[in-house]
């Protein structure tokens, strides 16, 4: 079992920068990639970014790319997503996730494990 704990979500004008945080516990000495995904008020849960176990690789969104930034810390077992230049349409309820597996994931169906979610809010 793996628990994710999202934090570092809030208020924030259009133009700012939040920084998300996840931290994992339990069994977290296993190579595993993390995801990134958000669900906006009617929408669908869709994938934001990704990383892989060493932090070499990492891919994210047509929406968000140039804007966020996935990196961990696996000393720490915590993963960030850095947001930038934050939009209205970034507002969403933002949760991390976990696959133990070797290649990545944009479907939210091959994630194994999640977190509660932390909300984003940008205003304009």
């Amino acid at each position: 079992q793996v628990q994710l704990v999202e934090s570092g979500g809030g208020l924030v004008q259009a133009g700012g920068s939040l920084r998300l945080s996840c931290a994992a516990s339990g069994r977290t000495g296993i190579n595993y990639y993390m995801g990134w995904f958000r669900q906006a008020p009617g929408k669908e849960r869709e994938f934001v970014g990704a990383i892989n176990w060493s932090g070499s690789s990492t891919y994210s969104a047509d929406s968000v790319k140039g804007r966020f930034t996935v990196s961990r810390d696996n000393a720490k077992n915590t993963v960030y997503l850095q947001m930038n230049s934050l939009k209205p349409e970034d507002t969403a309820v933002y949760y991390c996730a976990a696959r133990f597996k070797r290649s990545g994931s944009r479907e939210e169906s091959d994630y194994d494990y999640w977190g509660q979610g932390t909300q984003v809010t940008v205003s304009s």
